[in-house]
């Protein structure tokens, strides 16, 4: 069934009503130190506010689902927690990080302003609930084997908490191994669940796997999906960057160079200037 998008305050903004800014949900794929953390949440949020969207930062304390058991992980919920608020206090900007138990939930409450629930967990109704527990905005990212319309039962379980602020994001859907595939389509379905939708451009060009032991990606492609993303009615945009993905310790093959933030920004904002402009959105 068809419902009204209800409007998400974030970041200063109400994401998902008509005229409102994109949200940008930019920062690398995990904390690799305090210094890069506060390095790209700075230019992040500079190139955010020249183009008009509202911005949060985005880091991981712990990638529990890397493919190999080497793969560097992260710092950990305490010394994670403690680096993003430094970029919250320093940067003065909201900060996101991903939860995968119910009892990191409530920890990471008392400093991100959003928790976000890992695709390969979408499903989890104790990690959905004690998240809307907290009463953050809770960002649902869509698992890769669930169809757009069944992710309407994981914001029916966050609501469930008498929290309604939740947003999905759509980041591809597996299309045989070893490759996700992009159905534009799932943009506007998701919206019918009644909820702000957000592209994520970076794991969307993700290669699963094709790096041996890690993932590799096609990241020439992130402009394009997000500009056809933003012109299919998304109201924000996550994207993994780094200042130089080369070296970066998780998803560098699929981030986007930190200097070519601040263009693909100032494209997405004319596409979505140019629907404002023709009506297109409501």
């Amino acid at each position: 069934m068809r419902r009204k998008v209800e409007p998400v305050e974030v970041a200063g903004a109400r994401i998902g009503e008509a005229g409102s800014p994109l949200l940008l949900i930019a920062g690398p794929c995990v904390i690799e130190s305090e210094d890069l953390c506060l390095e790209v949440a700075r230019a992040c949020a500079e190139a955010a506010a020249a183009c008009g969207f509202a911005y949060v930062f985005k880091a991981s304390f712990d990638k529990a689902n890397r493919q190999s058991v080497d793969s560097f992980r992260g710092p950990g919920l305490a010394e994670g927690l403690r680096v993003l608020r430094r970029v919250k206090s320093e940067v003065g900007c909201p900060v996101l990080t991903d939860v995968h138990e119910p009892a990191q939930a409530t920890a990471a409450a008392e400093v991100v302003d959003v928790l976000q629930i890992p695709a390969f967990l979408c499903r989890q109704t104790d990690l959905l609930v004690a998240a809307g527990d907290t009463g953050l905005t809770v960002n649902i990212k869509k698992g890769q084997f669930v169809a757009p319309w069944d992710m309407c039962s994981a914001v029916e379980k966050v609501r469930s908490t008498g929290n309604r602020s939740v947003l999905l994001t759509e980041r591809g859907s597996a299309f045989g191994y070893g490759r996700w595939v992009v159905d534009m389509r799932a943009l506007p379905q998701m919206r019918c669940c009644g909820v702000p939708v957000i592209f994520d451009a970076t794991h969307a060009v993700q290669l699963p796997g094709a790096g041996g032991g890690s993932s590799g990606g096609e990241p020439e492609y992130i402009p394009t999906l997000s500009r056809a993303a933003v012109a299919a009615g998304a109201d924000g945009v996550f994207i993994e960057t780094h200042p130089r993905p080369q070296d970066a310790k998780s998803d560098g093959a699929n981030m986007l160079p930190l200097a070519e933030l601040p263009g693909l920004l100032g494209e997405l904002s004319a596409v979505r200037a140019a629907l404002l402009d023709a009506g297109v959105l409501s």
